[in-house]
């Protein structure tokens, strides 16, 4: 069995739980959030506790076990606390700033670059170089933060560009002087 399908999933007392047919909604202080049961795994709810069965050993349902509790356990982290991700732009005149419909960057490029906002999501510039993004879909965090920084990816020698806050570039050497044999 999958050690996280075959995990209980605790929900708090201000998640409320839908179970519908192919899918679970989660309703809680931050909002609501769906979340797809695969074909082959059972949801069964005993007072504020959701356990995740698989029909049988296919492998392709083993396989979205442990997918699925893991998806609804998202859902009940979004409606309840929510997620976040903070970046940072490095590089000599790397600013951003908030404009009316989303984020105006300045990243090196003739024209400043317009990023729109996303519904669900909170966008919010602190300083010049750092821009904190937040939201109760995981997914849908992850893939703003993801498109932000390929904007401008860390560069491999100066590491100039758009990082995560917790990321580490591993710089690489530029050339350097020839020997000369005496």
């Amino acid at each position: 069995m999958s050690r996280i399908g075959r995990k209980p999933l605790y929900l708090p007392e201000t998640v409320k739980v839908e179970i519908l047919d192919g899918s679970l909604k989660f309703t809680g202080p931050k909002g609501t959030l769906e979340s797809v049961i695969p074909a082959g795994i059972k949801v069964a709810q005993t007072e504020n506790v959701l356990n995740f069965t698989r029909e049988n050993d296919i492998p392709a349902v083993r396989a979205l076990h442990g997918l699925a509790r893991r998806l609804a356990q998202n859902c009940v982290t979004g409606v309840t606390e929510g997620f976040a991700k903070d970046l940072q732009l490095l590089g000599t005149g790397y600013r951003v700033a908030a404009s009316g419909n989303g984020l105006t960057l300045s990243l090196g490029f003739s024209h400043p670059v317009i990023f729109k906002n996303v519904p669900g999501i909170n966008i919010t510039v602190e300083g010049q170089d750092k821009i904190h993004i937040s939201g109760i879909d995981k997914q849908l965090v992850g893939q703003v933060a993801a498109n932000i920084r390929e904007l401008k990816k860390p560069e491999p020698y100066k590491g100039k560009g758009i990082r995560y806050s917790d990321e580490v570039v591993i710089k690489k050497q530029g050339k350097t002087a020839t020997k000369t044999a005496a």
